[in-house]
């Protein structure tokens, strides 16, 4: 048995976790709230939520708990770092935990190069500053962000209230010319239950925030992170 441990902040898609535990038998994703206010999609509140002093105390309780890995389940919380300081904040984690640490934000950069991913479109639910910030981080792992689209969602409790219908719309709606993969970021929107239909859709591997942060942390873990109906990521060893 694997445990993934979830330092997620606020309230809004953490029950894919508990999903995700049906979806692969021998991985635990206990989650460990890092906040509980308000999850504001603004640069400088993101700032704030992934800071060293909030993520620590979670951490340290991660390592009680027996995690063989954690995971800062925020994207906005960890891109906004930039890409050195994202990779500083996983190791506050780690440090704090004793466990491999890595974020959501790191997840995704990771899993475009397991893929092979070099050029990728990019949908996401956060106002277009904020999105900026994502853009540019992973171009800095590497990646050529073909388009951006972005939906001003003012809040991760705002996202975690779209249903599967509006990620299959967007998705649809995405510019994909030239692109290799759909990039859906925000770990508070709710997408497990139509990976299957998102690259049915596309025709393209889609990586989402709950998906790319299972996967990584399951590998750091020494889990195979292989599983079925969750979407090519899954299924590449």
């Amino acid at each position: 048995m694997s445990t993934v441990a979830i330092l997620y902040p606020g309230h809004s898609a953490e029950d894919e976790f508990a999903l995700l535990e049906s979806r692969i038998p021998d991985a635990r994703f206990p989650v460990i709230h890092t906040w509980e206010g308000s999850t504001d999609h603004d640069v400088e509140a993101l700032l704030a939520l992934g800071a060293r002093d909030l993520l620590e105390p979670p951490a340290k309780e991660a390592a009680q708990a027996g995690a063989d890995s954690v995971m800062w389940a925020c994207t906005s919380g960890s891109f906004v770092y930039g890409w050195e300081g994202c990779h500083e904040q996983a190791g506050w984690v780690a440090s704090a935990s004793g466990a491999p640490s890595s974020s959501t934000s790191l997840a995704f950069a990771e899993a475009a190069r397991h893929l092979g991913l070099t050029r990728v479109s990019v949908a996401a639910t956060y106002p277009e500053d904020v999105a900026t910030h994502f853009a540019d981080f992973l171009r800095d792992g590497g990646a050529t962000v073909t388009a951006l689209s972005t939906y001003d969602v003012p809040s991760g409790e705002d996202a975690g209230l779209l249903g599967p219908e509006w990620v299959l719309e967007t998705a649809r709606a995405a510019d994909l010319a030239g692109a290799e993969a759909l990039l859906i970021p925000d770990t508070a929107l709710h997408t497990m239950t139509v990976l299957t239909q998102l690259e049915d859709a596309l025709g393209l591997p889609v990586l989402t925030a709950n998906q790319v942060t299972a996967w990584q942390g399951l590998r750091l873990a020494g889990h195979p992170a292989v599983a079925p109906g969750l979407g090519r990521l899954f299924e590449a060893r």
